[in-house]
């Protein structure tokens, strides 16, 4: 039995394993690329970056939510998750929180879909969105550890709360669009 189950599958973990090795190799070079931003004075416009990362989940979650010819109920709904979602991810402490809410929810909805495709293509995959949570937080644990041992990086349970609550609120944003649009679909076929 092959690896993956199709093209999309193994697109899909390819792009999540972008993610991890960039979430990785920021590790040794976060300190010294944030001090030399701050030296430069070019570290107040990472909010832009924050936001174009927020941007990035928001388009996320819609494609998502307005896949298959979506209507009037659908988009409003995916719109509405899609703005809880960024306002919720806004309302961190730092610029490093931020960066652990676009890191950790972008790669829990990658995950998320390609366990999904894994499931649509007859595989047995129990309950896709808490193995994508699951995931993408003991990526953020393995994180953490490895900073434990850099001199310049520190362990924070704080940061796994983060990659938790990242992870939650994309999956959860993405099976509540899901669960929207088999509700509707449901109720459109019975009238």
């Amino acid at each position: 039995m092959p690896l993956f189950s199709s093209p999309r599958e193994r697109r899909l973990w390819i792009w999540a394993l972008v993610v991890v090795v960039a979430i990785y190799s920021t590790l040794g070079l976060a300190r010294t690329v944030a001090d030399a931003l701050r030296e430069s004075g070019l570290l107040e416009s990472a909010s832009d970056l924050f936001w174009g990362g927020m941007l990035l989940i928001g388009v996320m979650i819609l494609i998502q939510g307005l896949r298959e010819g979506s209507r009037g109920v659908e988009i409003g709904f995916a719109v509405g998750v899609t703005a809880i979602a960024l306002l919720g991810f806004a309302r961190t402490i730092s610029a490093a929180e931020r960066s652990h809410f676009i890191e950790y929810a972008v790669l829990a909805l990658i995950v998320h879909e390609a366990l999904l495709e894994r499931r649509g293509q007859g595989r047995r995959v129990p309950i896709p969105a808490l193995l994508a949570v699951a995931g993408a937080t003991l990526v953020g644990v393995v994180d953490e550890c490895i900073q434990f041992f850099l001199p310049s990086r520190t362990f924070d349970w704080f940061d796994i709360g983060f990659d938790l609550l990242a992870s939650i609120v994309a999956v959860g944003s993405s099976v509540s669009l899901r669960w929207v649009r088999r509700w509707i679909g449901r109720w459109r076929r019975t009238r």
